[in-house]
């Protein structure tokens, strides 16, 4: 009989990335002599990536960006991040217990993330987490990536489960986008890295904690994605 899949985006989501997010811009920012960003008054745009972050950074303080200056930037944020991951990330509050419930469930566990594949082994590695997962799959794992639906179901394929037995757990419209094109259920965290609250992009569930995500609720939404009663 084939496991059900729970598969969770990383940054923002499975793991609070914001402080290494901004070491990295800031570390790019003070090559270019603009001033440092706060989580404050930066944190939802965290999300974004670390070229639209760049980008952002110097619009806000009414600075040209050439698209050769972005690049050199960019090179610097990645260099500076990937080396010094895990640095300050760490899970979010009740992120392991929910992760031993899926597994004692028996649950087959996943990531799909837009982070590079290296990285994103980099991270879980250093928090020695790599063994509650099956696959770690990457915005370079694939020809495809999130919001693409591909990213998600071949992510799902890789660890032999079944779509139509899966959720999705993400905190930002791309995460839910994906989720719906691929016809899987999706679960919100309302903590994550959006400039938007997760509600307007229409989740099927919205969490405000990980001891939310029970066994009882994933299997409700799954059960309910294949027409067997109502979350």
């Amino acid at each position: 009989m084939t496991r059900k899949t729970a598969v969770f985006d990383l940054d923002g989501t499975l793991i609070h990335t914001a402080p290494d997010l901004l070491d990295a811009l800031n570390h790019s920012l003070a090559s270019d002599g603009l001033a440092a960003v706060s989580q404050s008054g930066f944190g939802r745009a965290l999300g974004s990536g670390g070229k639209a972050m760049i980008e952002t950074a110097h619009r806000k303080q009414n600075r040209e960006l050439t698209p050769e200056a972005l690049e050199r930037l960019y090179r610097l944020f990645l260099q500076h991040y990937s080396d010094n991951i895990p640095g300050k990330s760490q899970p979010y509050p009740g992120v392991l217990d929910a992760l031993d419930r899926f597994d004692a469930a028996g649950y087959r566990l996943a990531i799909c993330t837009n982070k590079t594949e290296a990285m994103a082994h980099k991270l879980i590695e250093g928090l020695g987490l790599r063994q509650r997962f099956g696959a770690i799959c990457g915005v370079d794992t694939f020809m495809h990536c999130k919001p693409d639906p591909r990213h998600l179901l071949e992510t799902i394929e890789m660890v032999s489960g079944d779509p139509s037995l899966s959720l999705m757990i993400g905190d930002s419209r791309t995460d839910i986008d994906t989720a719906k094109a691929a016809g899987i259920p999706v679960v919100a965290v309302d903590f994550g890295y959006t400039d938007e609250h997760v509600r307007a992009f229409e989740p099927s569930v919205i969490i405000s904690h990980y001891d939310e995500l029970t066994i009882h609720l994933a299997d409700r939404l799954i059960a309910a994605g294949n027409g067997v009663g109502r979350p």
